[in-house]
């Protein structure tokens, strides 16, 4: 069986939003940071930690939008001027080892079929036993301790 994979980070559509005020901003329930601490905000875009004096935008993101009861949104950060990563197929970024990891599981539907807590170092050997199941369509990776969403991988035909 074909266990190959390929993790997709999130497409920047938010480079304008920067350039709006802190009150515009709130409106729109959406908060820009000055990132003062490595780690601490881990970029869609990227997969990358950003940098001390860097700045972030903090937004709600739906990241999983199905047609399923299983339908979420939440926090994410997104970097300035961030262009999308393009991982290689079977590369999991360093993102994900540094953190402990949700891992959630879903089937073609959209439909939950597994979920699990892992350490981040496992994340490799984790994804390719978890496409052992053909059920198995997509896996979404959260932080496990805050509940962030990081990415979605997908398998590789």
């Amino acid at each position: 069986m074909n266990n190959n994979f390929k993790i997709e980070a999130i497409e920047n559509n938010f480079n304008e939003l920067f350039n709006l005020s802190k009150e515009e901003l709130f409106l729109k329930g959406i908060v820009k940071i000055v990132v003062d601490e490595k780690p601490g905000f881990p970029c869609r875009v990227t997969l990358k930690d950003a940098e001390i004096g860097e700045e972030v935008l903090l937004l709600s993101f739906k990241y999983h939008n199905v047609n399923s009861p299983y339908k979420a949104s939440g926090p994410i950060f997104i970097r300035k001027n961030s262009k999308k990563v393009n991982l290689k197929i079977n590369e999991v970024p360093q993102i994900l080892f540094e953190r402990l990891q949700s891992v959630r599981v879903y089937d073609k539907n959209g439909m939950m079929i597994d979920a699990k807590i892992l350490e981040g170092r496992e994340m490799e050997r984790e994804i390719k036993k978890t496409f052992n199941n053909t059920l198995v369509s997509y896996i979404q990776v959260h932080n496990a301790n805050p509940g962030c969403y990081n990415c979605q991988v997908n398998r590789v035909l």
